[in-house]
């Protein structure tokens, strides 16, 4: 296929023919989903119960919207890639099928992770073939997004729970003895004044983890340029994400106990997780700001001579 063009001066071959691309690649992205309709429907109820399900419905709308947001760049000189596109495609299959030929060895909710990645490796390959290698990479921003519909299979997933759920109480204890709240502590118990706190699995924060990671990653790739700034933005998550929680556990605990015990069971404990998002987000905030204005940028010419690429330092 020849160069296409989104302006508006194309001829009417031009247009039809990317038309024709963009119906075909939706046209193909449906097809895993009809495949494997039935056990999409049993990842409805893991939606509200599992909380490392809840992000699925959301990143594909965010993939499309970053796509759309760079169309301009991105749709210049799209090809075929049948090679690629096969690369990807055939691979996406052989995990949306996986779950019928291994069904005694996985259990259900590892059943439903291997068709979400098998739809997310297929979404790549129809969008390699429709569009070219070319595009693929330029657009592997997004496209590489979609990995995180995936969610963390057992055992790891309850490897990070435990580990979170183990430095968050560290954290707490800290924040214990900083403000002056005597307790004693038995693993994951706190005896304090009045009542005992148990720092279980779901005050992990596994979930709001997720949200920042999530977040970071989108405003880090919009708003930075060095990779390794990326990386670290990323990796200051993990202690943020932890302290954050342990001050969570101390909040509630300290209003329990100077309050109403009740705080341990209400609304702020169960619907509150909001609040400490939004507070474990200044100090990435914070950290975003120093490193953009740490970044240098130069300009350099592009390879035909006639545009000039930022490059961060």
């Amino acid at each position: 296929m020849g160069r296409i063009s989104l302006t508006n001066d194309l001829p009417s071959t031009s247009l039809k023919a990317d038309r024709f691309r963009v119906a075909g690649c939706v046209l193909v992205c449906l097809l895993p989903l009809a495949l494997a309709w039935n056990s999409l429907r049993t990842l409805l109820p893991l939606l509200a119960e599992n909380e490392t399900f809840s992000q699925i419905p959301l990143i594909p709308l965010v993939s499309i919207f970053i796509l759309y947001l760079n169309r301009r760049t991105l749709f210049h000189n799209v090809t075929w890639a049948w090679s690629l596109g096969t690369a990807l495609l055939i691979p996406g299959a052989i995990l949306l099928a996986a779950p019928r030929l291994t069904s005694q060895n996985l259990n259900s909710t590892n059943q439903i992770i291997l068709v979400v990645f098998g739809i997310a490796i297929f979404w790549m390959g129809s969008f390699a073939l429709f569009f070219g290698p070319r595009t693929f990479w330029d657009a592997r921003f997004p496209l590489l997004f979609l990995l995180f519909m995936v969610p963390i299979p057992e055992p790891t997933l309850s490897k990070v729970v435990y580990f979170l759920q183990k430095e968050s109480t560290e954290a707490a204890e800290l924040f214990f003895r900083l403000v002056g709240i005597p307790y004693i502590r038995q693993g994951f118990f706190f005896a304090l004044p009045g009542v005992t706190i148990h720092v279980a699995e779901e005050c992990s924060g596994i979930r709001s983890t997720l949200a920042l990671l999530i977040t970071t990653v989108l405003v880090s790739h919009f708003l930075l340029k060095s990779n390794w700034k990326k990386a670290l933005l990323c990796v200051a998550i993990v202690p943020i994400s932890i302290l954050k929680n342990g001050l969570r556990i101390v909040k509630l605990s300290a209003l329990a106990i100077y309050v109403n015990p009740d705080f341990l069971y209400g609304n702020l404990h169960h619907h509150g997780g909001i609040v400490f998002l939004l507070i474990g987000l200044v100090p990435l905030i914070l950290m975003l700001g120093w490193l953009r204005k740490s970044e240098r940028t130069i300009m350099q010419p592009l390879p035909d001579g006639r545009a000039f690429r930022k490059l961060a330092l």
